[in-house]
């Protein structure tokens, strides 16, 4: 199926009238900010050490917000690649006694769930990943997904949201620590890195982009 093709069966399983606020934002897709951190940079063989994923809501002004989020730390799947290098620049210790790792499966089976929990009660059908360099998370998620033989993945299986880009339109920054200065975003340094910190940025920057946006005429769609 091509993309094309997937987006057009997506709405027309979506009644324009059944539609809900963040359905009709977002053509039917829930924005999901994922971060993660690897032990190299090929989604493929190297190991997927921390995932975190912050669910996307919606206000009755149309203005969107970061909603919940959900983090665990990774067990290295078996034989998988982990560079020195990925270790020193994460800071991440696997042999850290309070890491308290969890199985890929057991990671993925509950932030799917909530996903799909979060789409369902959002009106819309699938989530669409967000991400800052969105590709190298996608490709990550997916990996994982498929090594886990996960049946019922809701995001889009190719199609992301890249706030590195949003950002370079916005506010003339690439880097997720100067696009989050640019845009007013506290930003710790000593922080980034960990998959929950720098997706709950991602998350505040997405929706300050989206929120600015709207109020100045951008998207004029959204009925209270």
């Amino acid at each position: 199926m091509s993309g094309s093709e997937f987006e057009d069966e997506l709405e027309h399983n979506l009644p324009g009238s059944a539609r809900t606020p963040m359905a009709r934002r977002f053509r039917g897709y829930l924005p999901v900010v994922v971060d993660v951190e690897c032990g190299g940079f090929n989604c493929a063989t190297d190991a997927l050490l921390e995932i975190a994923a912050t669910t996307i809501g919606m206000d009755e002004q149309g203005l969107v917000y970061p909603d919940h989020t959900y983090f665990y730390r990774v067990e290295p799947f078996a034989g998988a690649n982990i560079e020195s290098a990925a270790l020193e620049f994460t800071g991440i210790k696997l042999d850290h006694p309070l890491r308290q790792a969890v199985a890929e499966l057991d990671a993925l089976t509950d932030i799917l769930r909530g996903v799909r929990k979060a789409v369902k009660s959002a009106g819309c059908k699938r989530a669409i990943l967000v991400g800052h360099n969105s590709a190298f998370d996608l490709g990550f998620l997916n990996a994982a997904i498929n090594r886990c033989a996960i049946k019922r993945n809701p995001f889009h299986p190719f199609s992301s949201f890249d706030t590195a880009t949003l950002a370079g339109l916005a506010y003339g920054q690439t880097v997720l620590a100067k696009a989050c200065q640019a845009a007013g975003i506290d930003f710790d340094g000593r922080e980034a890195h960990s998959a929950r910190y720098d997706t709950e940025k991602t998350a505040e920057l997405f929706c300050g982009i989206v929120n600015r946006w709207k109020e100045m005429g951008g998207w004029e769609e959204f009925e209270g």
